[in-house]
């Protein structure tokens, strides 16, 4: 078992290990868009040690799950808990982290960790993400639950690019923020817009890792990898 997680892909591990995504989140190793790398190749990537991931993901028990084992549920079913986890909170999300960045960038502008951008990027991701998730919504989501087969295939590339994307403008994030890290004396304001980032981008990730990892392969009929 030890070797086989080293060697076993982010996403891999973050479908057949409950509660892996957290841990995964713990050491920002990015499990939806860069899932397709070993545990041991993203570690070292990452500059941290591997056996110590691998250390924190045996010791997980079931209870330590965020959410069913979505492997086992139909495609409908998972599809309605995008919808309703993922896509409904993203919408409630961004509005309050913009109105945040705002008055962050306005009141401390001139101070040394002040974000300065942070507003700017996180309207744009909002303005992508509601186009994308409409795209889902109306075009990509129907033709799953049609059975549309092969012909989803040029769709889902699409998205899973568009999820890149979303990676990379979560990794801008983490840039601006120093990671999330607000300076020691940072008022309440900005401590808040910190959290609500790193809550934003363990949802964003766990959607992706959801989309990219089950759903997708699923609607393709290629076999979810499970080593």
């Amino acid at each position: 078992m030890t070797m086989q997680l080293l060697d076993s892909t982010l996403g891999s591990i973050a479908c057949n290990v409950p509660g892996a995504t957290r841990v995964f989140h713990e050491f920002h190793l990015d499990f939806c868009c860069g899932g397709q790398k070993s545990l041991r190749q993203a570690a070292l990537e990452r500059g941290i040690n591997a056996e110590q991931v691998q250390q924190r993901l045996l010791s997980l028990s079931g209870e330590d799950a965020l959410d069913a084992d979505w492997r086992k549920v139909p495609a409908e079913r998972l599809i309605e808990h995008i919808l309703q986890r993922y896509h409904e909170v993203h919408r409630a999300q961004l509005p309050e982290l913009i109105r945040l960045a705002a008055r962050v960038e306005q009141v401390h502008g001139g101070r040394e960790h002040c974000p300065l951008g942070l507003t700017e990027l996180l309207i744009d991701m909002q303005q992508e993400l509601e186009s994308h998730m409409q795209k889902e919504e109306q075009i990509l989501f129907p033709m799953i639950q049609r059975g549309a087969g092969v012909m989803v295939g040029g769709p889902i590339s699409v998205m899973r690019y568009e999820h890149d994307q979303h990676g990379d403008a979560l990794e801008r994030i983490v840039e601006l923020t120093d990671d999330m890290q607000p300076p020691a004396n940072a008022c309440n304001t900005w401590r808040a817009l910190y959290r609500g980032l790193d809550e934003l981008r363990l949802d964003l990730m766990q959607h992706i890792h959801l989309e990219n990892n089950l759903l997708f392969p699923r609607a393709l009929g290629e076999e979810v990898q499970h080593g």
